[in-house]
């Protein structure tokens, strides 16, 4: 199924009912639920699923075998990088419907997911932040952080175009400058 304002794979599934932004292309064997609200100029790599409750902004970048559960919400310009994982249940069984538990997870504008990794439900991933391929999300991550390991701890700072920040917080690709307003938040210097 696709649109004039949109693409999706002759193999992709687009139940009726869901809301794929212009110009957002939706590659092989994914499925986007009926309830799904997915931004302009996305793009959802092979395998993708997307539930009935998860909202993705604008220029978001899903590559391939990520699945967004339900109770998601995923701001403009977040990458996931391939095979990453979500969850939305912290304690599930299959033999016990959890359904009225779901947790939610808000990832703020610009995150970026190595391949990988897994963010447990129930945690905000602030702006700009960086996480390694392969980590264990546990716990809030503050905006710009780079998060590495299992479980996930802070190892440094990133800049908004992806730059790993020095001792002097400028971004080594644009120049940027950053200064720390508190120990664990940073903030972009405007001048």
């Amino acid at each position: 199924m696709s649109d004039p304002r949109w693409q999706a794979h002759p193999t992709a599934v687009v139940d009726d009912g869901a809301s794929i932004g212009e110009g957002t292309r939706i590659w092989h064997f994914s499925h986007v639920c009926a309830g799904a609200v997915i931004g302009d100029e996305c793009s959802l790599g092979q395998n993708v699923f997307v539930a009935n409750r998860v909202r993705i902004g604008n220029r978001v970048r899903i590559q391939n075998n990520v699945s967004v559960y339900d109770n998601v919400v995923l701001e403009d310009g977040v990458f996931c990088g391939p095979s990453m994982v979500f969850t939305n249940v912290i304690n599930p069984r299959a033999e016990v419907s959890r359904k009225d538990e779901y947790r939610d997870t808000v990832v703020r504008r610009g995150v970026t997911f190595g391949a990988n990794c897994t963010v447990v439900c129930g945690n905000t991933i602030g702006e700009y932040a960086f996480i390694g391929a392969a980590a264990v999300v546990t716990h809030d991550v503050p905006a710009y952080a780079l998060m590495v390991g299992v479980p996930a701890r802070q190892i440094g700072w990133m800049s908004k175009a992806g730059g790993r920040l020095g001792e002097d917080l400028v971004c080594p690709i644009d120049g940027t400058r950053y200064r720390l307003a508190a120990p664990d938040r940073l903030e972009e210097i405007v001048e």
